[in-house]
C-alpha cells in the first residue's frame, strides 16, 4: 500500500465517520415526530437494503452457509442489536456515559485484534499507546470539563454491548473482505439487521401513523439517514476496514465525538472550550502514532 492510497483511505475514514457524527440531529428530528429509535433503524436499514440490492443483486447468497453465518453476525453486531443497545441505553443512563462507552469500542477491537490474530498481527507498545492517547482525547473531548459521572449498570451494560458489538463487527471484517467484495458484505448487513431486528416488534409493537410520513423533514431526514449516513457510509466504511484494516480504520470512531461537537457548534451554537481543542489534537497525535506499521 503506498502512502498516497493510504492517505486516501483514511480521508473516506474521517468522511464516514465525520457524517455518522452528524445523524444525531436527523434522529432527534425524526424522535420528535414520533418515530421510536428502533422505527428509525428499521427503515433506514430498510431503505438502504432496497437501494443496495438494485445495485447489487447478481450474487444472493455466499459460498456457504458458514460464511452465511457471519454475515447474519454482522448485521447483529453492526447493525440490530449495536443500534438498539446504543439507543436503549440513553434511556437509564447519560449521553455522556452512553458516548465515552461506545466510542472506547477502537481500544477493544484492538485488544481482540491482538488476542484472535496473535501470528498475525502485531501491535507493538508505542501502536498501544497512540492508541490510548487517542483514546483519552476522546474522554476530554466527550466530557468536555465535566467531570462528574453517574453510574447506572443497565444503561452502562447496555452501552458497553453497544461498544462490544462494534468491536466484533469491525474484527470479523476481517476474515470476510478477504473473499467477498464490500458491496456484497454490506447488503447482507442490511438485509440481516432489518431481519434480526423484526422479533423487537414482538415484544414493543407498534407504527408510526401515515401521516407523519407527509411530513418534508420526516422524509428527508429519512432519505439522509438510509441514503447517505447507512448505504454510503457503510460501504465506505466497509471498504476502508478491508483497505486500512481493523486497528486503524476503527481509530477514526474516537473522531466521532469531534464532529459531533464541530456540527453542534455549527448548527446549536454550542461553544467549542479549550477541552475540545486539547482533546482533539490527542486524538489526532494518538491516531498518527498508532497508525505507525500496525498489520490487523
Amino acid at each position: 500500500m503506498n502512502r498516497n492510497s493510504n492517505l486516501f483511505y483514511h480521508l473516506v475514514a474521517f468522511l464516514t465517520v465525520a457524517i455518522w457524527g452528524t445523524t444525531f440531529v436527523s434522529t432527534k428530528v425524526l424522535m420528535l415526530n414520533g418515530l421510536s429509535p428502533a422505527q428509525i433503524f428499521t427503515m433506514r436499514f430498510s431503505i438502504a437494503y432496497v437501494l443496495m440490492l438494485a445495485f447489487n443483486h447478481r450474487r444472493i447468497f455466499a459460498d456457504s452457509w458458514k460464511d452465511e453465518a457471519k454475515m447474519m453476525l454482522l448485521g447483529i453486531t453492526g447493525g440490530s442489536l449495536y443500534f438498539l443497545s446504543e439507543n436503549e441505553a440513553m434511556n437509564f443512563t447519560t449521553t455522556t456515559n452512553t458516548s465515552l462507552i461506545v466510542c472506547s469500542c477502537p481500544l477493544f477491537a484492538t485488544l481482540l485484534v491482538r488476542l484472535v490474530y496473535r501470528d498475525s498481527a502485531r501491535i507493538n507498545l508505542i501502536q498501544i499507546l497512540g492508541s490510548l492517547l487517542a483514546f483519552m482525547g476522546m474522554i476530554i473531548v466527550v466530557l468536555n470539563g465535566r467531570f462528574v459521572l453517574h453510574l447506572s449498570p443497565v444503561g452502562d451494560a447496555l452501552a458497553f454491548t453497544a461498544c462490544m458489538c462494534w468491536a466484533i463487527y469491525s474484527l470479523m471484517m476481517k476474515s470476510v473482505t478477504e473473499k467477498y467484495s464490500a458491496a456484497f458484505i454490506t447488503r447482507k448487513v442490511f438485509f440481516y439487521g432489518v431481519l434480526t431486528i423484526l422479533p423487537y416488534y414482538l415484544i414493543i409493537p407498534g407504527f408510526p401513523s401515515c401521516e407523519v410520513f407527509t411530513k418534508p423533514q420526516v422524509i428527508g431526514n429519512l432519505l439522509f439517514l438510509g441514503c447517505l449516513a447507512s448505504m454510503i457510509c457503510f460501504l465506505t466504511w466497509n471498504w476502508c476496514l478491508s483497505k486500512l484494516g481493523t486497528v486503524k480504520a476503527t481509530n477514526w470512531v474516537y473522531f466521532n465525538p469531534i464532529t459531533t461537537m464541530i456540527f453542534a457548534s455549527w448548527i446549536l451554537d454550542e461553544k467549542i472550550t479549550p477541552y475540545f481543542l486539547i482533546g482533539a489534537t490527542c486524538i489526532l497525535i494518538g491516531m498518527y502514532v498508532a497508525d505507525k506499521k500496525t498489520v490487523a
